[in-house]
């Protein structure tokens, strides 16, 4: 029997992803490169090229000149890999992480898969870490500090600087994700410390296929030197290459060519271009719903949180909007490059036609 052809997921109604449709070039270019595999770069030798020249641009656009790194899978893999190194480079047989509250669920699958003590700290009122909270975690046995550049619930950035100099006290390394944020903090007016030009951080997480509309898996881990990469390496005898400092081995080059296709077609312009609308459609969808007498947390990046009743919620979910909640309850909304504005006042409509109805 002739079974139906699935039909991919329209983003549409989606507000709560932070993941958006690829660059048409990005797109193009996943397909060309799908069958090669950057994980044995001295066979395919083209896409090792452009992985090189993608680090590169990650570097430029993270102020490091000269970044070591490689285009993971995603945010998870590379906070993964900064665990691991750091880990790795210690002189400890009891390691432990801080982190702020707010850090990323993937900090707690890489303790786990690690054998590493994740120490969370609270944050401070506004969403962001707390150093001297922070400070009172750390000990010598301390092999990582972790910041945040643009929280996955509340789009908040730590003081980096501060939390660099907690990883210099206890001679940790410190590393900053920023996987949503990287590619819309180098555009905004506010006067944030975030990355590897700002503070002696020395690993760094940012996802090309999130705001830099690169294909489904591209994702960017940097490192400020070499030895952090080769405290990742493992032999590969049966290779050209002799060694491979990657979480995966086999991967596809689709990520890899969409990232480098991306990054030529939107940096930096386009990325400016597409962060200032999506940040002026946060700003529009705050004030909506502030205007509603909805409580409202303050969208510092293109990101909302709105405190909603639960039926409410659940009525716009039935009305087909894919949307998530913060840890706290909060209604989250991304404003991703596929969310428009005309898809906002929509969702504003049926919210009005959900709160006359109930």
């Amino acid at each position: 029997m002739e079974q139906a052809v699935p039909t991919p997921q329209s983003f549409d109604r989606v507000l709560s992803s932070m993941c958006t449709r690829p660059h048409p070039a990005a797109r193009e270019a996943a397909e060309r490169f799908l069958a090669t595999n950057p994980g044995d770069p001295d066979t395919y030798r083209a896409v090792a090229a452009l992985e090189n020249d993608v680090v590169g641009v990650l570097g430029e656009i993270t102020g490091l000149a000269e970044p070591h790194g490689y285009v993971a899978s995603g945010g998870t893999e590379a906070n993964i890999q900064a665990v691991r190194a750091a880990r790795n480079r210690a002189a400890t047989d009891d390691p432990n992480v801080v982190a702020p509250e707010s850090v990323h669920f993937s900090f707690h699958k890489a303790a786990d898969v690690l054998g590493v003590d994740l120490r969370t700290a609270p944050v401070d009122a506004d969403g962001r870490a707390a150093p001297d909270a922070m400070a009172t975690l750390a000990d010598a046995d301390t092999v990582a500090v972790v910041g945040v550049a643009g929280t996955t619930e509340y789009g908040r950035v730590d003081p980096i600087p501060a939390l660099a100099e907690l990883a210099a006290d206890v001679d940790a390394l410190c590393h900053v994700d920023a996987a949503w944020g990287g590619f819309a903090l180098p555009f905004t007016d506010r006067d944030w410390d975030w990355n590897f030009a700002h503070a002696p951080i020395d690993t760094l997480t940012i996802d090309p296929h999130k705001l830099g509309r690169a294909a489904v898996p591209a994702g960017g881990f940097l490192a400020r030197d070499s030895t952090t990469m080769d405290a990742l390496a493992v032999e590969t005898p049966y290779l050209e290459s002799m060694s491979q400092a990657t979480l995966t081995g086999t991967r596809s080059g689709a990520g890899v060519a969409s990232a480098a296709a991306a990054l030529d077609a939107l940096w930096p312009d386009g990325y400016r271009e597409a962060y200032e609308r999506a940040q002026d459609n946060a700003d529009w969808v705050a004030t909506a719903f502030a205007d509603r007498g909805f409580d409202v947390v303050d969208p510092v990046l293109p990101l909302v949180a709105v405190d909603v009743p639960t039926a409410l919620f659940d009525a716009l979910t039935e009305r087909g909007w894919r949307l998530s909640r913060t840890a706290c309850g909060e209604l989250r909304l991304v404003c991703m490059p596929h969310v428009t504005r005309e898809m906002l006042a929509a969702f504003l409509d049926d919210l009005d036609d959900c709160r006359r109805s109930a």
